[in-house]
């Protein structure tokens, strides 16, 4: 019988490639959308708002598995009160409302399976290799990735195995941060942030939807896993790399810290701080990564 797929955020970069890939491994797809969307015959779409607490019942209730992708992008606007607040929210509330259906329900589904994300860590810069051991930060970031696991562990009280996937930057097809830095690289005007020597763990979408789906198909997979290549990328590293990947050298000087704190305020912590981040834990489970060179990556997803 054909298992049935309910995404939260699945239109969005990600979901939008997650749900490709389940449609050619013989899934079906339910995506909860906040604007009504006329199904497909390979695709159903459902209303729901975290805000308003409000869902269309019926898409849990025919849902097999559920991937919760939802969440306002951390990286867009400049981080406000009302803006953090926001961030946390869409995260945890939207949780809450999937937590309250089937609870409610009475509906246990085969896995439960939440983004996160590495900034779990913190928005420091160190030379330690973070495992899914090491202990959390307390800014602003890493608490919003704490609230919004602690969220996801919620499912463990229906009997949900659950599953956390910390993610890192995610390369894809002029999406993502590609989709940012491309037009500036393209152009030749490409530098390096800051001093350059804060690592950048990165993940190719392909392998990211490939763990998603690892996710739900491998029940040994529970609670928190790192998405990144530990490859030890600073952004000198991957500012050269994109820089090549357009057929030049970088010839501007770095933009100065300063400079990215000015502009966007503690937002700027994105892009001067990073850490090196293990995915050990999901390999040892025979997970392979097909895309495992910077260089590669890049060239898949610019081409």
């Amino acid at each position: 019988m054909q298992k049935n797929v309910l995404i939260t955020g699945g239109t969005g970069f990600i979901g939008r490639h997650l749900t490709e890939k389940l449609l050619e491994r013989g899934y079906a797809v339910s995506i909860l959308t906040r604007s009504s969307k006329p199904s497909t015959e390979k695709v159903s779409y459902y209303i729901w708002d975290a805000d308003t607490q409000s869902i269309e019942e019926s898409a849990v209730l025919n849902a097999d598995y559920i991937i919760h992708l939802a969440g306002e992008n951390i990286a867009e606007e400049r981080w406000t009160a009302k803006r953090k607040a926001a961030i946390l929210d869409s995260r945890t509330q939207s949780v809450q409302l999937i937590y309250d259906t089937l609870k409610k329900l009475n509906k246990r589904v085969d896995a439960f399976v939440s983004a996160s994300g590495i900034g779990y860590y913190g928005l420091v810069n160190g030379e330690g290799i973070c495992t899914e051991s090491t202990l959390p930060a307390n800014d602003f970031v890493g608490t919003v990735c704490q609230e919004w696991e602690k969220s996801a562990d919620l499912m463990l009280g229906l009997g949900i195995r659950t599953v956390k996937i910390r993610t890192g930057l995610v390369l894809g097809k002029n999406e993502g941060i590609l989709k940012k830095l491309s037009p500036i690289f393209k152009r030749g005007f490409g530098s390096v942030l800051g001093s350059g020597r804060q690592y950048m763990p990165w993940i190719h979408v392909h392998d990211l939807c490939m763990m998603y789906i690892e996710a739900i198909e491998n029940k040994k997979m529970t609670g928190p896993y790192n998405a990144t290549i530990n490859d030890s990328t600073t952004n000198l590293i991957f500012s050269k790399e994109l820089a090549n990947s357009f057929g030049f050298s970088i010839w501007l000087p770095n933009v100065p810290a300063f400079l990215i704190r000015l502009m966007l305020g503690e937002r700027a912590s994105l892009l001067l701080t990073g850490r090196r981040v293990s995915s050990d834990k999901v390999k040892k489970l025979g997970f392979r990564f097909q895309f495992k060179n910077l260089r590669k990556a890049l060239k898949n997803s610019l081409k």
